[in-house]
């Protein structure tokens, strides 16, 4: 039997870790979905249908990041009590079955099912929206086109998913590491390093540039031009790097350590 991946056993070790906290992940996820339903239709109630794009994307990133962090905040949560956690070490699987577990959890089997749900959650409001419209109305086209199913091709969700591969692998980091309250202790964490981050790069912008408005960390410059704003933005190549370190070489960094980490537990 192979000590490193076996796909029989790793098939039983994914069973036992859903069945065994149903409450927890099914629990969860749909609390997760039936917020996203919630937050949709309050937002679209506050917004309406002029905003409706922004409807989307606000509760696409609130709800897919925020979810999705909260979830596999607990997909190594077993340390929060010595028991639990002895319990999971002695599991007969070997460290990169767990790990690729809470990998699969996290990285596949919750996008998905996220992603269709708001398919078919925002796919139902849009539909409604247009049967529900006056056709005679002289404001039908402009009421009709600003419904339209949500594209996951767009910008926006690429940053989101760059986002949040970084995020839940700080999480899954985290978790392995902080065994009491480790998403609030992870968010804290990550939340100050962002923050140093964001203001070191504003000092240093202020400090080579004058009228410096806002600057984003790694993208751009914004600076104050008479009663307007001009930007100064990464070179195309220099942007495409920080790209690919941000969607791969970082959350690479994360997931690997969290399989060094676990790894280091079992010893």
């Amino acid at each position: 039997m192979n000590n490193i991946f076996e796909l029989k056993r790793f098939g039983l070790l994914l069973k036992k870790t859903v069945m065994e906290r149903p409450v927890q992940l099914f629990g969860l996820c749909g609390l997760i979905l039936a917020a996203t339903l919630v937050l949709y239709s309050v937002l679209l109630h506050l917004i309406g249908w002029q905003g409706w794009n922004m409807v989307q994307n606000l509760t696409f990133v609130w709800c897919f990041m925020g979810g999705g962090c909260f979830l596999s905040s607990i997909v190594f949560g077993y340390f929060g009590t010595n028991a639990s956690g002895s319990a999971y070490l002695t599991l007969p699987a070997s460290t990169f079955e767990k790990w690729l577990c809470g990998v699969l959890i996290i990285g596949v089997c919750f996008p998905c099912l996220f992603l269709v749900f708001f398919r078919l959650m925002d796919a139902s409001f849009v539909m409604a929206y247009h049967n529900g419209l006056d056709r005679n109305s002289q404001n039908y086209k402009v009421m009709y086109d600003a419904a339209r199913a949500y594209p996951f091709d767009n910008v926006f969700v690429k940053e989101s998913v760059m986002i949040y591969v970084n995020f839940v692998g700080a999480m899954m980091v985290g978790s392995l590491y902080f065994n009491k309250v480790s998403a609030i202790k992870t968010a804290i964490v990550y939340c100050c390093a962002l923050a140093i981050i964001f203001f070191l790069n504003l000092f240093l912008a202020k400090a080579a540039f004058s009228n410096v408005d806002m600057a984003f960390p790694f993208n751009k410059i914004m600076i104050k031009v008479g009663n307007g704003f001009g930007t100064i933005e990464l070179p195309s190549n220099v942007s495409n790097i920080v790209h690919v370190a941000i969607l791969f070489i970082i959350p690479i960094v994360l997931w690997i350590t969290a399989y060094i980490r676990l790894r280091e537990k079992e010893i």
